[in-house]
């Protein structure tokens, strides 16, 4: 047996928990880092493979966003998860999706449980995002009621199927935590784009969760040349526009005229920022600016 198929025989159908009572797992998978590699090569023709190895191939290919060929991979998955948490997935449209239906079939007979360390407040700045962590105690008692909440809703459900009421209709009270089953089929330049996406520090927690376990379990040991490529290029690069660009430029050139060296400080930020910020009390595309000097080792935190 190859090293490839050991790796999909130990993969295939292996579930990885995510929340709770959550899980994704790969069903199937077509192509390799050397798939993206041959439709890579297919437009140059024969002879092109003294001209760069794989791996720099693969990397100039995501390094410059020329997409196509990672569009020859596909990667077939069966995931779990809570109904409110997949409605931010399924806005992903670029996947073939066949979901567990509660109107052929009884809805599962699980909800997503908050821990009582886990409920968050909400963002100060970000209106879909969440804040600090909330108080313990306030915690438990969330917690207890949520339980109440769930309890209450399966057998208002249960009460329902039981007195002959449809599928269809006795779902409709159910809570959207109740955890859904889907088969979720997406090619490789579609998958890594949700992952930078749902990976990243300001998507929700639980669909993070769930983004990484994809990720990290699955995709990485299955295409470790364009996983290293991605974590480089996307997770870890970063995205200067004209207008960063630009503050970059002015805070150097005062610097060097001013025998100055980095970290700037937010005075001398804001005295090089773009005149479009300028006449704004708030702005949020200076503030990400900031951001990223600041992560680079430019900026005053």
């Amino acid at each position: 047996m190859t090293d490839r198929s050991q790796l999909l025989e130990e993969l295939r159908w292996k579930k990885f928990p995510v929340l709770d009572d959550g899980f994704v797992c790969l069903v199937d998978v077509m192509g390799d880092d050397s798939a993206i590699v041959q439709a890579a090569r297919v437009s140059y023709g024969a002879g092109t493979k003294q001209v760069s190895d794989d791996r720099t191939l693969i990397r100039y290919l995501l390094r410059h966003r020329h997409t196509t060929p990672f569009e020859m991979a596909e990667i077939k998955l069966l995931v779990r998860v809570p109904m409110d948490c997949w409605r931010q997935w399924i806005r992903h449209r670029t996947a073939n999706v066949n979901e567990y239906s509660t109107r052929y079939s009884v809805a599962i007979d699980s909800a997503q449980s908050t821990p009582e360390n886990a409920w968050r407040t909400q963002a100060a700045q970000n209106r879909q995002g969440s804040g600090e962590p909330l108080p313990l105690e306030l915690g438990r008692q969330l917690t207890a009621a949520e339980h109440e909440l769930h309890e209450l809703a399966r057998k208002v459900y249960a009460d329902r199927l039981a007195a002959g009421v449809a599928r269809e209709q006795a779902r409709k009270d159910l809570p959207l935590a109740t955890y859904t089953e889907a088969y979720w089929k997406v090619d490789l330049h579609n998958l890594l784009h949700f992952l930078s996406l749902r990976m990243d520090g300001h998507a929700q927690e639980e669909i993070r969760l769930y983004s990484t376990a994809i990720g990290r379990n699955i995709i990485q040991p299955l295409f470790p040349v364009v996983w290293e490529a991605f974590e480089d290029y996307r997770m870890g690069g970063k995205f200067l526009s004209r207008l960063d660009c630009g503050v970059i430029t002015r805070l150097t050139a005062a610097a060097a005229a001013a025998g100055k060296a980095p970290p700037f400080s937010q005075e001398e930020f804001l005295a090089a920022q773009d005149e479009s910020w300028r006449p704004l009390t708030r702005s949020r595309e200076r503030d990400e600016c900031a951001a990223k000097l600041i992560d680079l080792g430019l900026l005053q935190g």
